[in-house]
């Protein structure tokens, strides 16, 4: 662990240490927080290192080949190095530059700065992997071989698919890549492994300020618009739109790095989701956020159903396709009301919009055999949700944002698949059945405000599953926001991504 690593740790735990008394927790109870779980609790309860080497391992031979060099793949590498010795193992990803992707919120918020959340790949292959530098254009799975762009085809006995999500800006009409950090328009999303480009948290960082400066000019009877968006795909991090809200609308009244005075109120937020009318799906998350922390700023509205589809960054107007219900006719024989779906377009001005793209799987995958070729999972990999292996391709397996299951676009998902990948996997290879099972743990640290976090955890059941049920996970806390803004970055780098946790 790096020098600097270590005296950020210790330097949050005496903070830690001293808000845990005033929670007034138990000395045993503080004692879980401050261990090593408490760090990794944005990514669930982790094991002991005694306990992860108690996971399943082989002597069996044969060749694995891993697709994709982010949080996903580097994991499954590093699992799978040590579960079966005597296999060759091959990554394929084109990335030169890793990069800490939580962290562009936090150089949204001005609280990180780029070379702070990037670091070269090659830190974090295994030793004994061989890494093939090349993107796969192609998935041939019944001839168990991939396609790359330089190097042809790569044979496989056992595939790993880790290609993550990709970013469709394109598909809203009007939006360029270069329209992005001009005339108002932001996206924290924008970045570029390959390249090492985090445009994306060094333009809603301006943008942050510019919003600010134009607040401070205007007034409570003229004030400026402000558009956050959510469009109606699955997204990688889904309380990220809401975290950009939030902590923008705290920033005008003079929190953050900048700080100054209190001119949230000569601003006028718009939420706009493209599917669904609830700002978190789980009922106790939901209730913080629309009963407590948006009442709190006072001038957010929410716009159900409304879905970005275009865009004219000249004339600062957003267009959204807006679907709704309308009663319809009365059935006295079932004695309810026939309700009819309608659509509208709508334009709303801005002065300031942050805009998420919608998201599809690695554009080099979605067509591909392996995925689900019909219904909401189109495109993504078609993946038993609890196995993790591939419904139809018994040789394969997915994790992180590319599998197309319920829950887990996060990387505390990503972590959690890691061992339900290394078990079944080993068990494949030895000729047994797939026995490990993904709960469908998901974590969102959703930032409510600069200095609180809610840590929203949650599996399949749709219930909260927190690591630490003795604090409310409902209660945005200082101590998660201590969490995600000092530790979780140094455990990332070296022990998640060592496969360590």
């Amino acid at each position: 662990m790096h020098s600097d690593d270590i005296k950020k740790l210790k330097e949050v735990q005496e903070m830690i240490e001293e808000t845990l008394k005033s929670e007034g927790l138990s000395r045993r109870d503080a004692l879980k927080l401050m261990g090593l779980g408490t760090a990794g609790a944005f990514m669930g309860s982790v094991p002991s290192h005694a306990e992860e080497q108690k996971g399943k391992t082989t002597d069996a031979k044969a060749h694995i080949v891993i697709v994709g060099g982010g949080a996903g793949g580097i994991m499954a590498a590093a699992r799978l190095r040590r579960a079966a010795g005597n296999a060759k193992i091959t990554i394929i990803a084109p990335n030169e530059l890793h990069l800490y992707q939580p962290g562009q919120v936090f150089m949204a918020a001005g609280l990180y700065k780029a070379d702070e959340i990037k670091r070269p790949n090659a830190d974090f292959i295994p030793d004994g992997v061989k890494w093939i530098k090349d993107k796969v254009v192609e998935f041939d799975p019944d001839h168990n071989q991939v396609v790359t762009a330089k190097n042809g085809k790569v044979k496989y006995d056992f595939l790993v698919v880790a290609v993550g999500i990709s970013y469709q800006y394109e598909q809203i009409e009007g939006l360029t890549l270069d329209k992005l950090g001009k005339n108002g328009v932001a996206s924290v999303y924008l970045n570029n492994p390959e390249t090492g480009s985090v445009k994306g948290g060094e333009i809603t960082w301006e943008w942050f300020k510019q919003m600010r400066a134009a607040a401070e000019k205007a007034s409570k009877d003229n004030p400026i618009n402000v558009i956050c968006t959510q469009p109606a795909t699955p997204i990688k991090c889904g309380g990220a739109p809401q975290k950009i809200l939030y902590l923008s609308d705290d920033f005008l009244r003079g929190n953050g790095p900048v700080g100054g005075k209190d001119v949230h109120m000569n601003a006028k937020f718009y939420f706009t989701k493209g599917k669904g009318s609830k700002l978190f799906g789980i009922k106790e998350y939901n209730e913080t956020l629309s009963k407590r922390v948006q009442p709190m700023y006072g001038n957010i509205t929410n716009k159900w159903n409304h879905n970005l589809v275009k865009i004219d960054t000249d004339k600062k107007v957003a267009t959204f396709k807006h679907v709704y219900q309308v009663k319809g006719e009365y059935d006295p024989e079932l004695e309810i009301y026939d309700y009819i779906t309608k659509e509208e377009m709508v334009e709303i001005p801005y002065d300031f919009i942050h805009v998420v793209p919608p998201m599809t799987a690695a554009n080099e995958f979605r067509t591909s055999p392996l995925a689900w070729q019909k219904g909401s999972a189109k495109g993504w990999m078609e993946a038993d949700k609890e196995t993790l292996q591939h419904r139809r391709y018994k040789n394969v397996f997915g994790i992180g944002d590319v599998l197309g299951i319920p829950k887990g676009k996060t990387g505390g998902s990503a972590r959690h698949h890691g061992p339900i990948i290394q078990e079944n996997l080993v068990a494949v290879m030895e000729g047994k059945e797939p026995t490990a099972k993904f709960d469908g743990y998901t974590v969102c640290p959703l930032k409510t405000q600069y200095g609180k976090i809610m840590l929203a955890e949650f599996n399949y059941g749709s219930k909260p599953a927190p690591s630490f049920p003795f604090l409310d996970p409902a209660e945005p806390r200082w101590i998660w926001w201590a969490f995600d803004l000092y530790m979780l970055k140094p455990m990332y780098w070296n022990l998640m991504l060592r496969g360590l946790m």
